[in-house]
């Protein structure tokens, strides 16, 4: 404290930040980027271990034996499922009433915005049916949940078997606490939105439901099941959720304790773990899956029917089954005994999991990364905007220049107000035009060009973000003639500020995405100037905007799950994601788009406008 309160040593410090600020800035950035490489390190990590006690040992012992006979039922539910050409609400409700359940259906429609053309579909109607095993030992105040979604095709036949079976197998035990709801949902993540939000009363996108007839208590956790073939080789655990929520890690330390017991194969990411940390391809191992995991948290986007789940405040998570090239095979009895186990362990809970990390990251299932250990990687580069925005704040609190004649600097004259407020104006109006536009003008797209209705909201989104770099660089002349040069450096201070309280509010709500805007933006934010050359400052200033980022990303997502793709393949991918982006705003709630269209776009637009300051 008494660096701060003596004026000397404080003028002193003040004098040394400013005086060694790009030096500092540039040690910072890759000390970040080190800490963060460096996360993924096994003696850098944390082993996972169980921190609720109801659920600390895997001392109970699994009986359930009607793997065959799911497997049948899953092929008969797959033959009524194709005579009928979409989901067999009939046989499943028979089916299920004859397993003792307490069984009710829900049906609901939703017109999308704009047609998706990954799924073909535009207008969607279905029916979600569900099936209630009432607790015996517990007044009914708490409930678990066990879906699989009805997939198109042949996917997910062999998951709902399994589900029936284990409902079948459930109703003859006498030991459970909550209720238990089976639920088979229609057309992915739009059914179980639907039944979501009939559960808790709630309707925040505008679907049309029927209300649900049945309810259980309030739903403490839930696991979605997708398989599609008979023999598996590994179960993959998939935990990201909408805007990059993740489950209580308790939930993937469970599941991992259960396969380390039963002698599952068990994967994250589609990685298996391995030994050889030590070793460069071991570590390399461990930053390629952490990486894939920071790549789909970042994109805001559920990666399962659990990701709704977590908005409702119930940890869930997706358990996979894969069918690949490795000799070693599970069959659907030993999927059901850790399914069994797991319900089992859950049914003991006493409260809601919660004394376990809510945000890490996961190098593999047995270590994780948490908030406390990955969080100084972002306050390394955010420190860089403070450094620059004291250097901003020193230079303009410090006299102009005087001539011999004794008069200031006419170029060191105060900005007036509207030269910096008018291209802050603009540059969120061009983010309001790029958030609101291409779903209202698809259209009139439509009509006047040969596109379909997604290619226009695509194209028409694009458009409006190119136009956005020629809007706004002479914005400041418009009512105060030529810019000053004490003008960009108050709007600069004011961007950098900006930009460094909205990628902190970015980070403590999804790191991911937080920290790789911080790598791109923070850059370009700590040196642009008008004085730098404007061809080659440009062309930097375009790599590293936000469109650029997520084109970069399309393709280090790929290399991530080795399956690289031509420049070709990955530009239709890349307008496919930008498409999918909008619809999961529209469809679920996901946050992405409006913060890149309505807050970090405009942001950097105020940058673009500093490099062409005149």
């Amino acid at each position: 404290m008494g660096l701060l309160s003596d004026p000397n040593r404080r003028r002193a410090l003040i004098s040394m930040l400013t005086r060694l600020n790009a030096p500092i800035c540039v040690v910072c950035y890759f000390a970040g980027v080190a800490w963060f490489m460096g996360l993924a390190f096994e003696p850098f990590t944390l082993r996972t271990y169980m921190s609720e006690n109801a659920m600390g040992s895997t001392m109970v012992e699994e009986r359930f034996p009607a793997g065959e006979r799911a497997l049948a039922t899953g092929r008969e539910f797959a033959a009524h499922k194709k005579k009928v050409g979409g989901m067999p609400v009939d046989w499943l409700v028979k089916n299920m009433q004859d397993r003792g359940l307490e069984v009710f259906t829900q049906s609901f429609s939703r017109t999308l915005p704009f047609p998706d053309e990954n799924k073909e579909r535009y207008i969607v109607k279905g029916t979600n049916v569900y099936g209630i095993l009432r607790a015996p030992r517990a007044p009914r105040t708490e409930a678990l949940v066990l879906s699989a979604p009805c997939s198109p095709g042949d996917g997910n036949n062999q998951a709902v078997g399994l589900l029936l079976g284990l409902a079948q197998y459930f109703r003859n035990q006498i030991y459970w606490a909550k209720d238990i709801i089976f639920l088979v949902n229609e057309h992915d993540l739009i059914g179980m939105q639907a039944w979501l939000e009939g559960y808790h009363h709630t309707n925040t996108t505008g679907m049309s439901w029927s209300p649900l007839q049945g309810r259980g208590g309030s739903i403490q956790a839930a696991l979605s099941l997708e398989l599609s073939s008979d023999v598996i080789t590994s179960l993959d655990l998939v935990l990201e959720g909408l805007n990059g929520q993740l489950p209580n890690l308790d939930l993937a330390n469970l599941f991992y304790a259960f396969c380390q017991k039963i002698g599952v194969l068990c994967t994250i990411q589609g990685k298996l773990q391995r030994n050889d940390w030590d070793s460069v391809s071991g570590y390399n191992h461990a930053v390629q899956t952490m990486m894939l995991m920071v790549m789909k948290q970042a994109s805001g986007r559920p990666w399962g029917d659990h990701g709704l789940f977590l908005r409702y405040h119930i940890e869930a998570a997706t358990i996979k089954g894969v069918n690949s090239f490795r000799q070693y095979k599970t069959d659907a009895t030993t999927i059901g005994r850790l399914l069994e186990g797991m319900y089992r362990k859950l049914n003991n809970l006493l409260e809601r999991l919660h004394q376990s990390y809510f945000f890490y990251l996961m190098p593999s299932l047995s270590h994780f990364v948490s908030i406390g250990y990955y969080m100084p990687a972002f306050g390394l580069l955010a420190v860089i905007l403070l450094l620059r925005a004291l250097d901003l704040w020193v230079q303009l609190n410090t006299p102009p220049s005087t001539t011999e004649d004794g008069v200031a600097d006419i170029d060191q004259s105060s900005p007036g107000v509207l030269s910096v407020l008018t291209p802050l104006v603009i540059s969120h109006l061009t983010g309001v035009a790029l958030y609101a536009l291409p779903i209202r003008f698809q259209e009139t797209a439509v009509e006047h060009f040969p596109v379909s209705e997604t290619e226009a909201v695509v194209l028409t989104a694009i458009a409006i973000y190119t136009a956005g770099l020629a809007l706004p660089h002479n914005t400041h002349r418009l009512l105060s003639g030529e810019g000053t040069e004490q003008g960009w450096r108050v709007l600069k201070l004011v961007a950098v500020l900006y930009l460094a309280v909205l990628l902190g509010c970015t980070a403590l709500i999804n790191f991911s995405l937080g920290f790789i805007l911080a790598l791109t933006l923070v850059p370009l934010a700590a040196f642009v100037t008008p004085h730098v050359p404007k061809v080659l400052s440009a062309f930097i200033l375009v790599i590293l905007s936000p469109a650029c980022t997520l084109l970069f990303s399309v393709f280090f997502f790929q290399e991530l799950q080795d399956m690289p793709v031509s420049f070709q393949d990955g530009w239709l991918l890349y307008l496919s994601v930008i498409s999918q982006g909008i619809l999961d705003h529209s469809l679920y709630g996901s946050l992405v788009y409006p913060l890149i269209a309505l807050l970090v776009y405009p942001c950097w637009l105020l940058f673009w406008n500093i490099l062409f300051w005149k």
